[in-house]
């Protein structure tokens, strides 16, 4: 598929989807996300994909919000169907069965934070700046910043971000557990890939289970969870990257992971 207001790569098994609507910030637009939609269908159908990396155009922005213009002549229905099909597609970042890593370079804000919660994890550039500024339009977050954000940094945070509107810079990101890493704008990039290189060189289905127990786990009281890595430990066994990650060890050399789902 031709995309218009992203970019889609693969390289070595890491895909590349930026945001590239630079002129606007990358500002989310339905058009954007009905094509991000699309790309996120087209990642998951790929199995030679195993990591996934989402970044900004531009330099300036990860993504600075929604397309404001746009919001402003919603009505409530209308209002109601962007945020359900905006929910939908940000729910599949987080149902992708491989690991999403956000490179956030400058702005992720409102949707663009939002997209950036449900990666698995975060990375920075020094000069981002992140939040869910909605309140200052007299609305709320609605692409599941006011569920993801308190389960990620705590309650209490989280609704001082949500009730005043503020941008939190890289490091404060880092410091109360929003963001994982940060780095030199012009580094970000190269951190970042070589991050989703070393995921990607493991074994895919361990990879893929880890994922799986985790967000289960998170969502279920933790004898639930365990019952789930149970299961997922199990499943480890069938693939064949485990015989070989547990050969290799025994012979004292490095691993060399198929890559296949299938043993």
């Amino acid at each position: 598929m031709t995309y218009e207001n992203i970019l889609l790569e693969a390289k070595e098994s890491v895909a590349l989807i930026t945001f590239n609507r630079p002129k606007a910030l990358n500002a989310l637009s339905t058009e954007l996300m009905n094509e991000f939609s699309c790309a996120l269908y087209e990642i998951a159908e790929n199995e030679d994909i195993r990591v996934l990396v989402l970044t900004g155009a531009g330099g300036k922005a990860f993504v600075a919000g929604a397309d404001i213009s746009e919001l402003s002549r919603f009505t409530p229905l209308q209002a109601k169907f962007f945020t359900e099909k905006g929910q939908e597609t940000i729910d599949r970042i987080q149902q992708l069965p491989i690991p999403v890593i956000a490179a956030v370079n400058g702005f992720a804000l409102g949707g663009g934070c939002e997209i950036a919660l449900a990666c698995d994890f975060i990375y920075a550039s020094d000069n981002a700046k992140l939040g869910l500024p909605e309140i200052n339009l007299g609305l709320i977050p609605g692409f599941g910043g006011t569920q993801r954000l308190p389960r990620l940094i705590g309650t209490n945070m989280a609704k001082e971000m949500i009730y005043t509107g503020m941008m939190i810079g890289a490091e404060e990101a880092r410091q109360i557990g929003l963001v994982n890493r940060v780095f030199p704008a012009v580094t970000l990039m190269d951190e970042a890939m070589k991050t989703a290189k070393a995921i990607a060189s493991k074994g895919n289905v361990s990879i893929r289970a880890a994922k799986q127990a985790i967000n289960h786990g998170m969502n279920a009281d933790l004898a639930t969870g365990c019952k789930y890595e149970i299961d997922a430990f199990a499943l480890c066994f069938s693939s064949e990257d485990a015989r070989e990650g547990t050969a290799a060890f025994i012979e004292k050399r490095k691993a060399v992971f198929s890559g296949r789902l299938k043993g």
